[in-house]
């Protein structure tokens, strides 16, 4: 979890998630990591900024030959 999606916004100082999106969010990471698990998995989930957090997990687990990420598209006002 990023926490800059849970800042103000810059246009109109409303928060970017709000308390029933963060609900959602959390339950469906909820059911995909117990989703996962029944079917021999794991679900890795930190907070943080994500250029961090996954530096560290690759340190962590050493063994990593690729990351593959997508960017997510920001709309230009």
């Amino acid at each position: 979890f990023d926490p800059r999606h849970y800042q103000s916004t810059h246009c109109y100082s409303l928060p970017k998630t709000g308390p029933h999106r963060l609900r959602f969010l959390l339950e469906s990471v909820k059911d995909l990591r117990e989703t996962l698990k029944k079917k021999g998995s794991t679900l890795v989930v930190r907070k943080g900024k994500p250029e961090d957090v996954v530096h560290d997990l690759i340190t962590q687990l050493g063994s990593v030959t690729a990351v593959v990420f997508h960017e997510e598209v920001r709309e230009i006002l």
